[in-house]
């Protein structure tokens, strides 16, 4: 019995995925593997090099990060041993039977999900849920070639501008209190400042004002930074799902009571308009 980390090289939650894998095996008195296909990826190689492996060593747990890679082939490898990705894991309990812990209705309710059968099981982790440990000691798979029906191509346009922030270490994100779509240069100027990514809630990029890649939150993307600095949003729960594994948060708001202040280290009650001007002159100076 033991748990395989697969992981997904270069990308920030790596080290999240076997800090899962640690932990889990460390509950379940089993000893761990980290192993990773360093080639081009293609959803039909990197499921027929996994397959080969997992049935080779027979790990009792195979944990991923749930990345948009992972999204796309880890079902296929769940179902070729007869059970299915249990995604975006927070949390595990080992009874005697691995009971995982995964968000239901935009992280208004936890769900315990019991993996049925000898396993393997499949489990993805959520980004923020597990503190990143090095990834390092990662075994390298060939790339099972042979199998592979596909040809990646370039990127589209549109996907080579596309944003992960999930990888991004800093973010500022504005929401409705932003008033109109020619102030969100206030929060810009914040972010160019700290060099951080650009993001927003879902009214904003509803509205086109940014787009749909640069949206937080449940119907967007789940980030984990650093540093999350929120600028005129409220916090609605579909925005905290997406953003409430950041390390250290940041609210600006003029509304004392905005939910936003709940999860928040550092809660600044003002006119962001005052605010964040006088934040970027404060980080432009610390920089020198």
């Amino acid at each position: 019995m033991s748990v395989l980390v697969i992981v997904e090289v270069g990308h920030r939650m790596a080290g999240e995925a076997l800090a899962a894998g640690q932990q889990f095996a460390s509950a379940m008195g089993a000893p761990v593997q980290a192993v990773t296909v360093d080639a081009e990826y293609t959803a039909d190689g990197f499921t027929a090099t996994y397959e080969a492996h997992v049935r080779k060593t027979k790990p009792k747990l195979v944990v991923l990060a749930h990345t948009y890679q992972t999204r796309d082939w880890a079902p296929k490898l769940a179902t070729r041993f007869g059970t299915m990705l249990i995604s975006d894991v927070i949390a595990a309990r080992f009874e005697g039977w691995p009971v995982f812990v995964r968000q239901l209705f935009q992280g208004k309710f936890n769900a315990d999900v019991r993996a049925a059968g000898d396993g393997p099981h499949f489990v993805s982790v959520q980004a923020g849920a597990f503190p990143p440990v090095a990834a390092d000691a990662v075994e390298t798979l060939s790339l099972a070639a042979a199998e592979i029906r596909q040809r990646p191509e370039k990127p589209f346009r549109e996907s080579a501008r596309a944003v992960d922030l999930t990888a991004a270490p800093l973010i500022v994100s504005v929401g409705r209190g932003i008033k109109e779509q020619s102030n969100i240069a206030v929060a810009e100027a914040l972010a160019q400042a700290l060099g951080a990514e650009l993001a927003a809630s879902r009214p904003i990029c509803d509205a086109g004002w940014l787009p749909m890649e640069r949206q937080v939150g449940s119907s967007g993307q789940t980030v984990a930074p650093k540093l999350y600095v929120a600028v005129g949003i409220s916090g609605a729960i579909q925005h905290l799902v997406g953003m409430k594994g950041s390390k250290t948060i940041v609210a600006i708001n003029q509304d004392p009571n905005a939910p936003i202040f709940e999860v928040a280290d550092y809660g600044i009650v003002g006119d962001l308009f005052e605010v964040v001007p006088a934040l970027v002159d404060a980080v432009r100076k610390a920089k020198g």
